[in-house]
């Protein structure tokens, strides 16, 4: 068994061996080639062995060519003069690099293959070029001639006959001897897109590398499990170039199977490559049974001869060994280190100890060994791994006691191992004392297993220790069981269901089948035929007794579902208000959405189904009628096949071309289809995700969302993912400590608790395998060992099937022998399925779920049972249904018949479409296809039947996604019976296990909108009195409480409008207690005894596991969880590190998330390996979400709420609400027209005939006094006595859409608003500067400091005395200046409390013009307007007025802007132009003004209202003639009339500065500013004006604003309520104080209190209490006449008016003595005297000579309920006398 080729001198060796030689003499003049007989019969056969890097796209081959030729010292030849030498480029410049040439069309002669070239200079490329076919091999690696031929594919350069010539004209840079061999790495072909990629290696290496390739690509899993391709990580490869002139070698002979020693360079302790190969014995599998797996360890193996079919290799515990060898980085960034890896001794050791501790069935998995190594790793260094525990990223580590171990030497490692061994008996061999070398361990193994001495052997490991070499290893599996798992588990999953289908097409599985056919045999297989009598009986009773309808309204949600959804919006919500503008809900005026479904058709019929019943459609407005056909709803769903493409095209079509709808891509079962577009090539149905929603059109499509839904969001959740964590919503956890959060009338039962089933000491647990059933295909497949699994077990079930179907039918003969033949679990399945249907009258019956992956399997099982069904003559007892993903349900009519007798469907063509509608039909249910497409199954399903399923792809996705076919909904208020039955006792397991999430709280249900509970009824069977309605299955409709799916509503009027449940049962008059309650209540006795499916509507199916997958998920790790927890979650995804810790069993949804995003990778053909950005590991899609959630737990339902959540919350998002109340206090003599109704301006003449209106109609002043008017009469309903602290927030609002013109909050980010908003190119965000300025005013005492906040983008409207110097004035234009796209006035908007929330973007609302706009804040709140509004001027006041009201602000606004316009002046003059031509007007605005409109005067007839910009108003208001005339203007509210007025004017003024010098706004004052300082500026003879023609609209804004003050107590630890009467104290009293300003508090106690203050003033209107030079508020039950002191005023003449009392606020000296005697009081009339202290107090009482009519009391003198630092006010009462 030595070389194949020692002592034969073959002439295809001989060519290539005198080629090579006759080739190194011409190259080389210092080396001396070896003779070509040395070569040929002196030197070993350099066999290619793969190690776990080979086929690394980043490693070369080391091992040079087949041929054996010395390492020749190499020097390029230099380029010619001129000639390009890019790496990358051939000489003549032309790109050859296949990612730059992959769309081309290259020119390949006949005869010419495209080859891929591997550069050392590029290791992530590859070159193109074109070589001839006959000097490449073949497939076998056989058939190459010798030497070269090739073109350039880049310059077109052709007839390269030496591969040297050409390596320089591509320019390799080389450093070796060219060989082709070497580079000549990979075929290239084209894909189905037409691009050229890289295809399968070129075989150099003979049959040995193809087998090696061949199990590389399998072994993908080793001991069952997939992990990660190999890296680069590894120890350098032991094998040499060739054999220098010089050295020795010694002659191998076949039976000492020594290794040549190599004199090349390396150290000593290098291991010499493997000299003898090893034959594998003939007709092994044959002989043995079994097909060994040999896993290559340490060092390289010895290349396998002769019948190499009959062995597998695989190199994935070599890379187990080398990524556990591989320390973290945080051990290696901290300098020198003590922390070693493991040994390679010591990882053998351990791998002994594993393989001994395995049972005689269990499979070795490789997470089981790894977590081995890394525990002894972290054991060995405990206390070195404590100095590193500080540093971030260290992994968990076990806490275990240290100890000291010494190193484990190579000689200790052979009899250590056999010791370990030894323990159990024969089931692991350790070869190692004798055994010198890899190919001698073989030869030994081969022997001992054709000799049968390996027949109770499960392992054989095989080392090799000689001194001054490194240790050797492999492992060899020879036990039958584990050999056949780990064969198949080879194979991919789609592999080996080609596999399946080859053995049945090819007829490998007719023995079996024939062998299992005849189990039972001899039996009479007679048919009795069907009593015809029954029948018709049934169907009269099927006529007398259908089941009504399940009626659910349309629209329902259960609460948990409504919870999501809002959670799902709040996350959209907060994309949107991020500071990234990635997602502007302001500019979409509506919703359009298409659902991504797997390419099943009941998925997607499925999916129709929840879309139609929810009456999503008709709230999106997509259906005109309230009820559309299904139709409708399919244009909505698609299915990711081939067809998908041309939907998405349409879709990014419409979304470029409506920019305004928001179009929400839903990818349901996201987990199934994560595959590359690169690498899915071959497969047309894979690979459409990353192609369609990963496309630069999707990701750049700024009004494109992607939800992504899946049970499973694993795969989705790896270093490179495309989403965010901050994106992903997890399935709230329904229960907290037993406590139910969101009150639902069912409890989901799942994953874990069937795991808890096993653990409850239930006898019968719902989750279990069946031991006869492994018996027999154990038996089984020793017998058939080339048969795949999948097939015996299908055979044998499908045999259990019909087996168990003659035995239970009784008509065969001697049916009782029969039960020997099937299994006890089977038996049960048909028998309960049989039963079912003959006792119950209705014939309602169970479903028995059938798990075949294979179709092919799937269709045989199908056709099998089917014709054992129609022998029995059982056609119409029960259906057997093949589940096809790719075809549409199909079942027979008499069934059909059946469901629409019992749903009441009049359409003489419906069928079922979907599982859901097969409720109650009794049915086996064969469900193939790879893995579950999301299909749904009905509350009648009984058994979950996963025998047959795969134990090879132990993943957590693939695992759980099977389980998650028995997933249930139970009553949340039922609770264990006495005699429970199977699994009864699992509803009370605790939910918060495998599937743990975060307990988020909810506001759904403290908000209480959620869902109303509908009654859920159920028609008894014929002899039952009651029966509860029985819990859902599934819930994943959003109509739908509680329950699955209805079956089906195309006929509508059949269903009376309503969703239609396909439970098939009403309600009882009288509902008794759960269906399972203890049969000692007498109710519980009652219903229908004979329905079986009844009975168990509220018991989730029992489920059949094969038993090693049982074993295996029902196991725990150290952590507590199941063992399925830590197994590799998504097989495209791969460890990111074996030094991993473990997932706890604490750990929530997210907690889980970020531990997958930072241990795991994905792999290769995952999409999101190209999801990396050089420098980034955060390279989230700003737009994607995860909705995750346990299966069938009802996320459809959810996210279709979510989408009408959604749309609403545009619509409500382009809607305000506006104050909409009347105007108060309105008279008919108001409505006189001095103006034509069309007149554009008013007329000032007019203007000053018509009367000024004193009383106010505002309704925001509801509350406040009504100011006296001569000739007013208020209505006796006017006088509101309502006496609310806060009629703002009370008044009437109405709901509107915005205009384009409306102005908006800091929420508001369109792209039009960016610039702005502070988002101009030219200017760094956030660039502006603070600027002082300082003026006078006497009424302040002291000179006012305000600070500007100017950005560098509105300096321009400043005057600065040099640039970047101090500021002088504000810059105010010409009265003469007009442009069309400027505003003369500035805007000024004081604000406090609304950054948020204030409508300061006034760029719609101007309609692009220029303007100047002036945010007056607080000091304290600069920081954060500045933060939200950064683009905009502000105003600081100083820091005196932190506390100040809204007088305060606009008292400053107009003597700055005075003072401005005094400035702006003296700049004018001094630069020529005249002074009175600057513009002296101001606005100032509320900051909830967010429309404006204008009356059509076109249509006077019925004035209309339109919207216009704000740029139109004040461009219309500051072209009137005379403005200059007038003090004040002001626009009307929006629903008020008439075309000009003369009164008060409220929240959007025009203010001249200049003519309202001597006027001030009352500094100190909160409320009715605006109404005092009307009342004096119209007292001092200046013009008001309103123009009525336009209107303002104000919104709804509850959040902060001037009104927004709050009384509180000084002592803020002591929570009290404080009353208006506690306001006010005795002066020197003991009191609690107060710490609000005390202006408030005299304004607040005076407006509630006043009908106390002013007895004889309640609600007498024809006696008002006089009020001098001042208007405060003494509430809505007191007049007030207002009049002024000032000399030339103008008052209200009060000859003949009786006063009921007087109040004088700070009176002035204008205020006299003969002043006042000029007015007449009734007897007992009120004085109230307020003055800043008691001193200014009594002089007042004196200077006026109050005492002479009124009387004084000590106790009438009071103070504001303010410490003395805060500085109180005083006033003083007294009566008339």
């Amino acid at each position: 068994m030595g070389n194949s080729y020692a002592g034969q001198l073959r002439s295809a060796r001989f060519e290539e061996v005198l080629h090579n030689s006759i080739e190194a003499s011409l190259r080389s003049n210092t080396v001396v080639p070896r003779p070509v007989f040395s070569q040929l019969y002196l030197e070993t056969e350099q066999l290619f062995m793969q190690d776990g890097r080979t086929f690394n796209d980043d490693e070369e081959d080391e091992d040079g060519s087949e041929s054996n030729s010395p390492p020749i010292p190499y020097q390029m030849k230099p380029p010619p003069e001129g000639c390009c030498t890019t790496d990358g480029f051939c000489q003549a410049g032309k790109d050859l690099r296949l990612s730059s040439l992959a769309s081309e069309n290259l020119d390949v002669p006949p005869g010419f293959m495209p080859v891929g070239v591997k550069s050392p200079s590029l290791p992530d490329n590859l070159l193109v070029c074109a070589v001839d076919r006959r000097f490449l091999p073949d497939e076998r690696g056989r058939n190459a001639l010798l030497g070269f031929s090739g073109n350039c594919l880049g310059c077109g350069e052709k007839g390269f006959r030496y591969f040297t010539e050409f390596s320089n004209h591509i320019n390799l840079k080389l450093s070796t001897q060219p060989k082709k061999q070497k580079h000549l790495k990979y075929h290239l072909y084209r894909n189905n897109q037409g691009m050229l990629v890289k295809g399968t290696p070129i075989c150099w290496r003979g049959n040995g590398k193809r087998w090696s390739y061949c199990f590389y690509k399998k072994s993908r899993s080793v001991f069952g499990f997939f992990l990660r391709p190999p890296t680069n990580a590894g120890p350098p490869k032991k094998r040499h170039k060739g054999w220098s002139p010089d050295s020795s070698a010694n002659t191998l002979t076949e039976s000492a199977g020594k290794s040549a020693q190599s004199s090349s360079r390396g150290s000593a302790s290098q291991l010499s490559p493997p000299e003898v190969s090893v034959t594998v014995p003939d007709q092994l599998l044959h002989t043995c049974r079994l097909q060994p797996v040999i896993f290559k360890g340490h060092g390289p193996l010895p290349q396998l001869t002769g019948n190499t079919n009959d062995v597998l290799i695989s190199s994935l515990l070599q890379s187990c060994y080398l990524s556990s060898q591989t320390l973290p980085r945080v051990y290696q960034h901290y300098g020198p280190s003590p922390i070693q890896p493991l040994s390679a001794e010591m990882q053998i050791l351990l791998t002994v100890y594993y393989l001994v501790q395995l049972g005689t069935e269990q499979v070795p998995l490789i997470e089981d060994l790894e977590q081995i190594f890394m525990r002894s790793w972290r054991e060995s260094h405990l206390s070195e791994i404590r100095q590193f525990q500080h540093l971030p990223g260290l992994p968990q580590h076990l806490s275990l006691p240290p100890q000291s171990q010494q190193p484990l030497t190579p000689s200790q490692l052979p009899w250590l191992a056999q010791l370990a061994a030894s323990s159990c008996g024969e089931g692991v061999v350790v070869l190692g004392e004798d055994v010198k070398s890899l190919a001698q361990g073989l030869l030994q193994m081969f022997s001992r297993l054709v000799d049968g001495r390996l027949e109770n052997t499960n392992y054989v490991v095989i080392i090799v220790t000689s001194p001054g070499q490194e240790t050797q290893s492999c492992v060899v599996v020879t036990g039958k069981h584990q050999c056949r798992a780990l064969a198949e588990s080879m194979f991919s999953p789609n592999e080996g269901l080609k596999e399946i289908s080859h053995q049945l097409h090819t007829g490998a599985a007719q023995e079996l089948i024939h062998f299992c056919n005849s189990l039972g045999q001899g039996k009479s297989l007679f048919c009795y035929n069907v009593n015809f009598i029954y029948i018709l009986y049934v169907i009269i009773l099927v006529s007398i007794f259908v089941l009504a309808e399940y009626r659910v309204e349309w629209r329902e949600v259960r609460p948990i579902q409504l919870a999501v959804a809002r959670k799902l919006l709040s996350h959209v919500c907060a994309i949107a208000d991020s500071s990234t503008q990635n997602l502007d809900l302001g500019s979409f005026n509506r919703v359009s959405f298409l659902i991504l479904v797997p390419p099943s058709e009941v998925s997607f019929r499925q999916t129709v189904l929840h879309l139609w019943s929810s009456g999503v459609l008709q709230e999106l407005g997509s259906s005109e009628q309230e009820f559309a056909s299904q139709r409708e709803a399919e244009r909505y769903v698609v299915k990711m096949d081939q067809s998908a493409q041309s939907r998405i095209d349409k879709l990014l079509q419409e979304a470029q071309s409506n920019s305004y709808t928001l179009y929400i891509l839903v990818h349901d079962h996201a987990h199934w289809d994560i595959s590359s577009t690169f690498y899915s090539s071959t497969d047309g149905s894979l690979g459409l995700v990353d192609r369609l929603l990963n496309s630069r059109q999707v990701k750049d499509a700024t009004n494109i969302l992607i939800l992504h839904v899946t049970s499973f969001p694993f795969a989705l959740q790896t270093q490179c993912t495309r989403i965010s964590p901050y994106n992903e919503i997890h399935w709230p956890s329904a229960f907290s400590n037993d406590v139910d959060l969101y009150h639902e009338r069912t409890r989901y039962f799942g994953v874990s608790e069937l795991l808890e089933s096993t653990r409850s000491g239930s006898s019968l647990p719902l989750m279990r395998y069946d031991s006869s059933f492994e018996s027999m295909t154990s038996t089984l497949e020793e017998r058939f060992p080339k048969l795949h699994s999948a097939v015996i077990r299908t055979t044998v079930l499908v045999q259990q099937y019909c087996v168990a179907l003659m035995a239970a039918s009784g008509k065969i003969s001697s049916s009782h022998n029969l039960h020997k033949h099937t299994s006890v679990e089977t038996m049960e399945i048909v028998q309960s399925l049989l039963t079912a249907v003959q006792q119950c009258p209705t014939r309602h019956g169970h479903m028995v779920l059938l798990r075949i992956p294979s179709l092919a399997l799937a269709a045989w099982a199908h056709r099998r049972l089917s014709r054992v069904r129609r022998q029995l003559g059982m056609e119409d007892s029960f259906e057997i249904i093949l589940g096809n993903p790719s075809q549409a349900l199909t079942i027979g009519q008499t069934f059909t018949d059946q469901i629409k007798i019992w749903l009441k469907i009049q359409d003489a063509e419906w069928v079922p479409h979907t599982y859901l509608e097969l409720e109650a039909l009794p049915c086996i249910l064969i469900l193939s296809g790879a893995e579950p497409l999301g299909e749904s199954l009905p509350r009648s399903l009984k058994y979950c039947d996963l025998r047959v399923i795969s134990c090879s792809y132990l993943q957590r996705t693939t695992l759980e996604q099977e389980l998650g076919l028995a997933a249930y909904l139970v009553k949340a208020e039922s609770r264990p019976p006495h005699d429970p039955g199977p699994g009864s006792d699992l509803i009370e397991s605790d939910p918060e296990k495998l599937s743990s999430t975060d307990n988020e709280e909810e506001e759904g249900q403290e908000n209480g909108d959620s869902p109303s509970q509908s009654s859920q009824s159920v028609q008894p069977c014929p002899d039952s009195k009651t029966v509860d309605p029985p819990p859902s299955r599934i819930t994943t409709s959003p109509n739908l409480q509680g329950q699955s799916q209805p079956a089906s509503q195309t006929n509508i009027q059949s269903y009376n409008q309503t969703a239609t449940q396909q439970q098939p049962v009403s309600q009882p008059q009288n509902p008794s207690k759960s269906a399972s309650s203890d049969s000692s209540s007498p109710r519980a006795s009652s219903p229908n005894l004979s329905c079986s499916w009844a009975r168990g509507l509220s018991r989730p199916p029992s489920v059949l596991l094969p038993r090693a997958l049982y074993d295996i998920i029902t196991a725990s790790d150290s952590s507590g969880l199941p063992r399925c927890t830590s197994f590799l979650p998504h097989i495209s995804v791969a460890w990111a590190s074996s030094f991993r810790p473990l997932l706890s069993k604490m750990m929530t949804c997210t907690e889980q998330s970020l531990y997958y995003r930072q241990w795991t990778v994905p792999r290769s053909y995952h999409m999101d390996n190209s999801n990396r950005t050089e420098g980034r590991t955060d390279n989230f899609h700003p737009r994607r979400l995860l909705l995750s959630g346990p299966p069938q737990v009802g996320k459809t339902g959810a996210y279709l709420h979510f989408l009408g959540l959604l749309s609403r919350m545009l619509i409500r998002l382009m809607e305000v609400d506006i104050y909409d109340d009347e105007d108060i206090h309105c008279t008919e003599a108001e409505g006189v027209q001095y103006h034509p109704p069309n007149a554009p301006w008013p007329n000032t003449e007019v203007m000053k005939t018509m009367p000024f209106v004193y009383t106010v109609h505002d309704p925001k002043y509801d509350d406040i006094s009504i100011v006296y008017c001569p000739g007013f009469k208020p209505r006796v309903d006017g006088m509101n006595s309502a006496n609310k602290e806060d009629v703002y927030l009370r008044r009437r609002t109405s709901r509107i859409k915005l205009s384009k013109y409306a102005a908006y909050n800091t929420y508001h980010h369109c792209e039009q608003c960016h610039q702005y908003l502070g988002f101009n190119p030219r200017y760094q965000m956030y660039e502006s500067t603070l600027h002082a300025f300082t003026f006078t005013h006497l009424l302040l005492g002291e000179d006012i400091q305000l600070y500007f906040i100017i950005p560098k983008s509105k300096e321009h409207y400043f005057s600065f005395s040099q640039p970047g110097g101090q500021l002088e004035s504000m810059r105010l234009p010409l009265t003469s200046d007009w442009s069309p796209d400027c505003i003369k006035s500035p805007i000024f908007t004081p604000t406090t409390g609304r950054h948020e929330h204030g409508l300061f973007n006034l760029y719609h609302a101007m309609d692009g013009a220029s303007h100047l706009h002036i945010l007056v804040v607080k000091e304290y709140e600069m920081a954060v307007y500045k933060k939200y509004w950064p683009n905009h001027i502000m105003l600081v006041l100083p820091t005196v007025f932190n506390g100040a009201g809204i007088g305060a602000a606009h008292f400053l606004i107009k003597e700055l802007s005075y003072h401005n316009l005094e400035l702006e002046r003296s700049r004018r003059v001094e630069g020529g132009s005249p002074s009175v031509d600057v513009w002296p007007f101001i606005i100032l605005a509320d900051d909830s003004c967010v429309m404006w409109n204008a009356v059509d005067n076109d249509k006077l007839s019925c004035p209309a209202e339109r919207a216009v910009s704000l740029k139109q108003v004040l461009q219309h208001m500051e072209a009137c003639p005379d403005l200059a005339q007038y003090g004040l203007c002001g626009i009307r509210k929006w629903n008020s009339r008439g075309p000009f007025s003369r009164g008060h004017v409220h929240d959007f003024l025009l203010l001249n500065v200049d003519r309202s010098q001597n006027v001030q706004y009352d500094q100190n004052r909160f409320t009715c500013h605006d109404v005092d300082f009307t009342l004096r500026l119209h007292s001092a003879g200046l013009l008001v004006c309103r123009f009525n023609n336009f209107s303002v609209m104000k919104k709804q804004i509850a959040i902060g604003g001037y009104r927004a003050f709050i009384i509180k107590t000084k002592m803020t630890d002591v929570s009290t309520s404080v009353g208006p009467s506690q306001y006010i104290c005795a002066p020197d009293s003991k009191h609690l104080f107060l710490a609000s300003p005390a202006q408030l508090l005299l304004e607040k106690y005076l407006q509630h209190t006043s009908q106390k203050l002013f007895p004889l003033s309640t609600k007498n209107y024809t006696h008002p209490v006089l009020s001098v030079d001042c208007y405060l508020n003494l509430g809505p039950e007191v007049t007030v006449c207002f009049v002024s002191s000032r000399p030339h005023c103008i008052n209200i003449s009060t000859a003949g008016l009786l006063f009921s009392g007087l109040l004088l606020c700070f009176p002035d000296t204008f205020v006299t003595s003969g002043f006042l005697k000029k007015f007449t009081f009734l007897k007992g009339a009120t004085l109230c005297v307020i003055s800043a202290d008691r001193s200014s107090l009594r002089q007042t009482v004196g200077r006026l000579e109050l005492e002479e009519q009124w009387r004084f009391r000590l106790s009438d003198e009071f103070q504001t309920a303010n410490a003395k630092e805060d500085r109180p006010l005083f006033f003083l009462t007294g009566k008339h006398i």
